[in-house]
């Protein structure tokens, strides 16, 4: 539990449907999350209600159930394309049942690039043999007196090893100053004529066009604060070639995969430390529920978990509907809960203001 991102879909492979049941309440222990259903067994003998927990988990507008743990029924025909993590807890001693779990996180899904494989049970040796993908290669052969790891050195080698893999590109601040950063993400990056330019380039050319987008870090809080003015600075940024790829990558550049947008441009504007949108929630949180009831403020609590999971994506107004059929299944279950849902729509872009409010010291 402390090496996943609790958040992230995730499938645990046991040894017994009895073992299955544990793990799950172990998880259920051990969880973050206060959501009942956050980890669930789905095995042969859960029946519907299994099958229903499957169904849930397998629509990706859905983030609960985030793990279920199984024994032999979900190493085939889950399809679900948001998986995240494998993790497996039982041995795998058939290479055809190997190629069907690791395949269950392979489905490609927006913004996932990767999945990764938790092995407790050694099952990585399936990857050395010729029947997963031909022969293997020849293992390097090491030094046979190896010097001690905490050698002078050793130390040298290693931080050669990633000053190597590190670049340090320079950009002009509008002030005159320069700007440095070090990065060791590879990308690529296009023009708005489609030329491949460095990530230096790509940079520069931001801060050359920045000034056209907005006039002042305040400008762009409340261009960003507000859905509509938000998404047009945003259409207006990829015309200019400043698409949500090319924001998606330079996120990771900066490390600031679970940061905001806008924090990542107020850091290359004007150099203001970026904090993740999970900070920027709980910041935030006192002034966005001062004004709402229970109800309202259960909707908006589940709105702002979706963007701490996503991002600002998730707070377009086209996203309204399904955040809404998402948390109540039907606009008519939601308008019973909520009431009159015109009134939603303001609800939703109003608390916006607060969460891009600027905090006093």
């Amino acid at each position: 539990m402390d090496l996943i991102n609790q958040k992230e879909k995730t499938i645990v492979f046991c040894a017994t449907q009895d073992h299955a049941a544990a793990v799950r309440d172990l998880i259920n222990q051990y969880k973050t999350s206060k959501e009942t259903n956050y980890c669930v067994r789905v095995t042969a003998n859960d029946g519907e209600l299994g099958e229903q927990y499957l169904r849930e988990f397998q629509d990706n507008e859905k983030t609960i159930p985030t793990i279920l743990t199984t024994s032999q029924k979900l190493s085939t025909g889950v399809d679900a394309r948001n998986i995240r993590n494998i993790v497996l807890m039982r041995p795998v001693n058939s290479m055809i049942e190997f190629k069907q779990i690791v395949g269950r996180g392979t489905r490609l899904f927006d913004g996932k690039e990767f999945f990764t494989i938790y092995d407790f049970v050694n099952a990585y040796q399936h990857f050395k043999d010729p029947e997963w993908d031909g022969e293997p290669e020849e293992p390097e052969i090491e030094d046979p007196k190896p010097e001690p790891e905490n050698s002078e050195n050793d130390k040298e080698k290693k931080e050669r090893k990633e000053s190597e893999h590190k670049v340090k590109v320079k950009v002009k601040l509008r002030n005159g100053k320069e700007h440095e950063i070090t990065h060791s993400v590879e990308s690529s990056f296009f023009s708005a004529d489609g030329t491949p330019i460095t990530t230096q380039e790509f940079l520069n050319n931001l801060y050359g066009v920045i000034p056209e987008f907005f006039k002042s870090e305040e400008e762009l809080r409340q261009l960003w604060s507000d859905p509509q003015t938000r998404k047009a600075l945003l259409i207006k940024m990829e015309l200019a070639g400043f698409g949500k790829d090319e924001f998606i990558q330079l996120q990771k550049i900066v490390d600031c995969e679970k940061s905001d947008l806008f924090d990542v441009l107020e850091f290359l504007s004007y150099s203001i430390v970026p904090i993740t949108r999970e900070a920027r929630v709980a910041s935030a949180q006192a002034a966005i529920f001062i004004l709402l009831n229970d109800k309202q403020k259960e909707f908006i609590e589940f709105v702002l978990s979706k963007y701490i999971e996503s991002g600002v994506e998730e707070l377009d107004q086209e996203k309204l509907p399904v955040l809404i059929t998402n948390k109540y299944q039907s606009f008519e279950d939601a308008g019973a809960v909520l009431g009159d849902l015109s009134k939603v729509k303001d609800l939703f872009i109003d608390f916006q203001k607060y969460l891009y409010e600027r905090k006093v010291a």
